[in-house]
């Protein structure tokens, strides 16, 4: 038997030695009057009025250490919000109640009521008056010193990580900010949240292998969804000129420190608005962020300091491969001289593929990697761009842009098809890709046309993965670290 095993048996006897006592191991009737961090509120601003002879609190949370000194103990116990400490006697608890404590474990929650003195050191500690067990932990936590090393442990167990990790718990306490900063960003901006369906008849919305399933109801497949643009953009024809939606997206794709198959984004649509507006946008709500979640627009990633403060670098996807990607300006536009260009390079391109495809291709190897400080792409070709407004000055490019930060993909965005005759042309097109081999290419959704035919104004939307923005505004180096419970593997046993 190993220690675990060992450790798990000795607890389980110490539990059924605690119940044949008659003693509660799962009460359910202590309300805490406050929460540790509102307990150090009051003690920041007023503490002449605390003492032994003050105010009594009943706090509750999870025992964290203990410091046996025979008639007398500190322990040291947090709620979801802090950590403070307790000193418990014997002579104020009876001898029943801290012969109890005492056959408590580490992991364990209790209550306590009291009121709150200093300690020699000027530590503020709650005398305890009242002491009691909540709920008796079964399994002993890891140990502190050691904590959770393995990674794998720590997002397949996530409410470990969290209990012995602050910085675990730092990253997602500034996840939820952040989204909650950026959904009253849009509802300041009178943008009304929205939400369409998960699951659909189609997938659409982007190039994407979709999840599938089946409703045994309606006798019919469906597809968790890889984005909700297409009903998004119904509702604009609809009426709701400014919409948005949190959303949960699925796609069925490789796992790595950038991919999580079931991700979170926020899309959005506004009427008569273009991608320029968009991108400015997109800068206000960044800079706005970073400073309230990190205190300045400057952000340290993985040791390179990125600065959010709104002007950031625009490039044209043609200029990027020259300038930054190194590619010949006199080869940009033949597809044969880049395809012995990425050849000569060790750049995996198949033949078959379109002009777009090669450059697009070529920019995610050569020119990605290197955009570091956030850079908007724009001009991207219209064989990769099924949904987005061609270019009135160049009809082979869209009104589309792309937003990388530290490398990375983090925002996409575009001017919106809505002539239905160009969008059934573009969904006529991908439908040839499909039948060319490519499997993530867009099916063709008449119902979709048929919405365009009715009338959309001219509209912009974009698309921003936040697990992505939660990565850079908390120095994680993998998506897996900004997500709870990231899919993995089963377990081996």
């Amino acid at each position: 038997m190993d220690k675990e095993s060992k450790l798990l048996q000795l607890r389980k006897e110490k539990i059924n030695d605690l119940k044949t006592q008659g003693i509660p191991l799962y009460p359910n009737d202590f309300k805490p009057s406050c929460t540790i961090a509102s307990l150090k509120q009051v003690i920041e601003q007023k503490p002449e009025s605390l003492g032994q002879d003050g105010e009594h609190f009943y706090i509750a949370g999870r025992m964290m250490a203990v410091n046996k000194m025979g008639k007398s103990s500190f322990i040291r116990f947090k709620d979801s919000t802090e950590q403070i400490q307790a000193y418990l006697q014997k002579d104020q608890l009876g001898e029943d109640i801290y012969a109890l404590f005492k056959k408590l474990d580490i992991g364990d929650f209790i209550g306590v009521k009291g009121p709150l003195f200093q300690t020699r050191t000027g530590e503020w500690t709650i005398l305890a008056k009242e002491f009691r067990l909540l709920s008796k932990a079964m399994r002993p936590l890891p140990e502190k010193f050691h904590g959770i090393k393995d990674p794998e442990k720590r997002y397949r167990q996530r409410y470990l990580d969290l209990i012995m990790n602050d910085k675990a718990r730092q990253i997602f306490l500034k996840r939820s900010r952040i989204v909650s900063l950026m959904r009253r960003f849009f509802e300041e901006k009178d943008f009304m949240e929205v939400e369409t369906p998960m699951m659909q008849p189609l997938p659409g919305g982007a190039e994407a292998t979709p999840f599938k399933t089946w409703h045994n109801a309606l006798n019919m497949e469906l597809f968790l969804r890889i984005a909700p643009e297409l009903y998004l953009k119904r509702l604009v024809v609809g009426g709701f000129e400014k919409v948005f939606e949190i959303n949960r997206n699925f796609r069925n794709e490789g796992v790595s420190t950038r991919h999580n198959p079931e991700f979170t984004m926020v899309e959005f649509y506004q009427a008569y608005a273009d991608y320029e507006q968009l991108m400015d946008l997109t800068e206000d709500m960044f800079e706005s962020i970073a400073k309230q979640i990190c205190g300045s627009t400057i952000v340290e990633y993985q040791g390179v300091a990125i600065e959010f403060k709104k002007g950031w670098q625009r490039i044209t996807m043609m200029d990027s491969l020259t300038q930054i990607g190194g590619i010949d300006a006199a080869i940009i536009n033949d597809t044969q001289a880049l395809l012995d260009f990425a050849r000569d390079n060790d750049i995996q391109i198949t033949k078959k593929d379109r002009h777009g495809k090669v450059l697009t291709k070529l920019f995610d190897i050569l020119v990605e990697p290197k955009l570091i400080q956030p850079t908007f792409i724009t001009g991207y070709p219209v064989e990769v761009s099924p949904l987005s407004r061609k270019s009135d000055t160049n009809p082979e490019l869209t009104d589309r842009f792309e937003l990388f930060i530290a490398g990375r993909e983090i925002a996409n965005g575009f001017s919106e098809i809505n002539d239905p005759v160009d969008q059934h042309d573009r969904f006529s097109m991908q439908v040839r890709q499909r039948d060319e081999g490519n499997p993530e290419a867009h099916i063709m959704d008449s119902e979709y046309v048929e919405a365009l035919e009715y009338g959309m104004p001219p509209t912009a939307g974009e698309g921003i993965g936040i697990d992505r923005l939660v990565m850079l505004l908390t120095d994680s180096p993998s998506i897996r670290e900004v997500i709870l419970f990231p899919h993995m593997k089963n377990r081996t046993e």
